[in-house]
């Protein structure tokens, strides 16, 4: 006898940038990278996301370079 069972967890995320097909992340596209940033200044992970690992680290590089250059904050202050 089987009882409605709930199910557990949520729906596999789905990374954006493999649906889009996207080869390279720009980092001067502010935009696209603001959405894996805090208000704080902080760089989401990948759980939260959902991006696939690949992705995630030219995200990170992307971020990272984007801050080097002043585009985006260390630190929200």
């Amino acid at each position: 006898m089987m009882i409605n069972k709930k199910r557990r967890g949520r729906k596999k995320r789905v990374c954006n940038f493999c649906a889009d097909k996207a080869k390279h992340i720009d980092y001067k596209d502010i935009r696209k990278l603001g959405k894996y940033i805090t208000e704080r200044g902080k760089m989401l992970p990948r759980r939260i996301t959902g991006t696939c690992a690949t992705h995630q680290r030219t995200l990170t590089q992307a971020i990272k370079r984007s801050r080097i250059i002043a585009l985006l904050p260390y630190s929200a202050d």
